[in-house]
């Protein structure tokens, strides 16, 4: 994204000691890749039914040289006890859901960098103030932004998931939660990874101090697509009730959200 940030990707590996570098381009990956061209030279654990990913195989196929090697013992993975001393490292596993937690979150991070930054230059050089052309660029660096982080693109699970750490339990239990004890932390697992379709990462200090006049375009962006006003066909798959529970949780949970979030309408 022409920032500094983290980034998460899947690559073949190969087990050509000679080589110096996998075959083929590494790619990024995110909740819009497909499962199965996730985690490529990862090690992952837990189960996902028939749904099949790449991590687990030191010896992925070269896609020069299809048919060298198998994904046999690869899929539905519970222990890498097997596979080398996991005693050396802080926790046994690479849990699935942590992984799949972890691409969401990178991204969401880096697209709230990304923003900051071009809005932070452009208000400076704008001594204060945002031309049109800023304008018009922000804003739809803007719409990316929330269409991830209302998960619009998201890629879904056709088999649920699980994990085999506490992390599924651990991460929830960090809230907040509203008066239903209903959390943007929640998993589903079933046909996607979160159970209420916005990102945990609004409570952030990243999404906080992005510069103001970002702030309050996200915010009145989020709030037209989850009280219905905002009709794009991008957002349609969000159910109404969805689109009511996510509205509820951040009212009840978030702070400094503007005055028309507390006193507005439901969702249509």
């Amino acid at each position: 994204m022409g920032i500094p940030g983290i980034m998460v990707s899947s690559v073949h590996p190969v087990n050509d000691p000679e080589a110096r570098e996998s075959h083929g381009s590494a790619f990024i990956t995110d909740g819009r890749t497909s499962f199965s061209e996730r985690w490529g030279g990862w090690y992952v654990t837990g189960t996902h039914g028939s749904q099949v990913h790449l991590g687990n195989n030191p010896g992925l196929t070269d896609p020069l040289n299809p048919g060298r090697s198998s994904k046999e013992g690869t899929q539905n993975v519970t222990s890498l006890e097997d596979r080398f001393n996991t005693s050396r490292y802080l926790a046994p596993t690479s849990d699935i859901v942590a992984l799949m937690t972890l691409e969401h979150q990178t991204r969401m991070n880096n697209l709230m960098t990304r923003i900051g930054w071009d809005a932070r230059i452009a208000l400076w050089e704008g001594k204060g103030t945002l031309d049109q052309a800023s304008r018009e660029r922000i804003n739809a660096e803007i719409e990316e932004m929330v269409g991830y982080m209302l998960f619009a693109a998201e890629e879904p699970l056709k088999e649920p998931v699980q994990g085999v750490s506490t992390f599924s339990k651990t991460f929830t239990e960090l809230g907040p939660r509203d008066a239903k004890g209903r959390s943007l932390r929640d998993f589903d697992l079933h046909k996607r990874l979160f159970r209420y379709p916005l990102s945990y990462l609004i409570y952030s200090a990243a999404f906080d101090g992005m510069p103001e006049v970002v702030r309050e375009r996200v915010y009145r962006r989020l709030y037209d697509v989850l009280t219905g006003q905002d009709k794009t066909q991008i957002f349609a798959a969000i159910s109404s009730g969805d689109r009511q529970a996510v509205l509820e949780i951040v009212r009840a949970t978030k702070s400094n959200l503007p005055k028309y979030w507390l006193a507005g309408p439901a969702p249509q």
